[in-house]
């Protein structure tokens, strides 16, 4: 089985020259682990899990993606360079990622996205455009009244300092009357995009319908950019121009930068529940990076291809082979591809779960991992020490459940100055898991 080398070190470097990287934000949460303080350094990019990935094969060649070649057209033009005259009485179609968490009272529990996409809107009403605000929030099966945008509209008004009007439906009758009668420098909400299957389908015929609202369309979901949806790819074959918005094109810069010339040795840490939704990441960073550390839900799939026992655990059957594809070709690639050494298992996947630590080749049957091991969490940190770029996605544990969230918490800390590249999963496209444990640099706060 790859393995860690084992160290009993827990002082965690993940570094690169701290002159570069903008200040860290203040702790939001405590409960990190003794002795770690937070980052100094950290580049945050709120972004999806294949993104960096896909961003990293454009650097070497045009990328096959439908959604990338998008975004890749629309980063050769910011919304920055659109002025006023470009803009006054202007229906600018804006695809943002509102998907932030709620809670059972459909309270926001972390706003964080919202504020990421204010700069963006604020520069168009403040040009006098129309801005028709278009996002999805959850993955729905159609219309979904606990999915619907409605709660986000008093913090998006309170943040803009204007009344967001909200919008029942996505296209139509309804919606059209709506955007004939909006003012200069306004904002209409529109409804969950993905109540419509066409959406994920990226049907023509409902990008068109979504087109023909605007008179020109700026892409700001950098968590979506890299999917060819009709919101995000399809919209562009009838909207010119289309150009990216603030946040992605900020988050763009920092990721073709940590993956088209990283200081070497260059590492990646991949998290995550599983591999099927990690393949561009894995694939794409075996071209780039000396090493590569996987934690994450994913890690029994592989443990599992190599023979071993995995109890309870999440394991993808039908992705066997492909892990065991991977670890060829990561050894064909010459990359160092680390498995934990040891896994915190529980007999239950709930909070108050019994809980212990073995070895990743000791799980006993009815028990489950959910995060790594301390000898996984020194290991890792004593290899990231040798590194000097580092690109993390995704979460090493049910960081959700605090007793499981101790390999997440950990890895972002450091006793050192250094410059932390993330691209992160949103686990159930909620809510950031560095934001959870406080590391989430305030982005775009008006």
């Amino acid at each position: 089985m790859a393995s860690a080398p084992t160290t009993s070190s827990l002082s965690l470097a993940v570094r690169r020259a701290a002159s570069v990287a903008p200040a860290a934000a203040p702790l939001r949460r405590g409960g990190l682990a003794a002795g770690c303080q937070p980052a100094r350094s950290l580049a945050f990019a709120a972004a999806d899990q294949r993104l960096a990935a896909h961003v990293a094969s454009r650097c070497r060649a045009a990328s096959s993606s439908r959604g990338i070649r998008a975004v890749a057209t629309m980063a050769k033009k910011s919304v920055g360079d659109l002025t006023a005259a470009d803009l006054e009485g202007k229906r600018v179609f804006v695809r943002a990622d509102l998907n932030v968490p709620l809670d059972d009272s459909q309270n926001i529990t972390d706003d964080t996205r919202i504020r990421a996409a204010i700069p963006t809107i604020k520069y168009l009403i403040s040009n006098g455009a129309k801005v028709i605000l278009s996002s999805h929030l959850g993955r729905p099966k159609g219309v979904t009244p606990k999915f619907s945008l409605a709660p986000l509209v008093p913090r998006l008004s309170e943040l803009l300092g204007i009344e967001v009007i909200k919008a029942d439906d996505v296209v139509g009758p309804e919606v059209e009357k709506l955007v004939s009668t909006l003012p200069n420098g306004s904002v209409l909400l529109l409804e969950n995009v993905r109540f419509y299957k066409e959406e994920e389908k990226n049907d023509p015929e409902f990008a068109k319908k979504l087109a023909s609202l605007a008179d020109l369309y700026v892409n700001d979901a950098f968590g979506t950019a890299h999917r060819a949806h009709a919101s995000t790819e399809g919209v562009t074959k009838f909207l010119k121009p289309s150009v990216a918005g603030f946040l992605l094109q900020k988050e763009l810069d920092y990721l073709v930068g940590a993956v088209s010339s990283p200081a070497r040795p260059f590492a990646a840490i991949v998290g995550g529940s599983k591999v099927s939704s990690k393949i561009g990441v894995i694939e794409s960073l075996l071209e780039k990076c000396d090493i590569l550390l996987l934690g994450g839900g994913m890690i029994f799939t592989f443990y599992k291809a190599q023979g071993l026992s995995v109890g309870a655990s999440l394991v993808e059957e039908d992705k066997l082979e492909l892990a065991t594809s991977l670890l060829a070709k990561a050894k064909e690639k010459g990359v160092s591809l680390l498995l934990p050494s040891d896994v915190i298992i529980a007999d239950k996947f709930a909070p108050d779960a019994n809980s212990k630590v073995v070895p990743a080749s000791a799980i006993p049957d009815g028990w489950m991992g959910l995060d790594i091991g301390p000898d996984s969490v020194a290991s890792f940190s004593s290899t990231l020490e040798t590194t000097k770029t580092v690109i993390w996605n995704g979460p090493m544990g049910v960081f959700e459940f605090d007793k499981f969230a101790v390999g997440t918490e950990v890895m972002p800390c450091t006793n050192t100055p250094i410059q932390l590249h993330l691209w992160t999963k949103m686990p159930k496209e909620t809510n950031c898991e560095l934001s959870s444990v406080g590391y989430c640099k305030e982005v775009g706060r008006p």
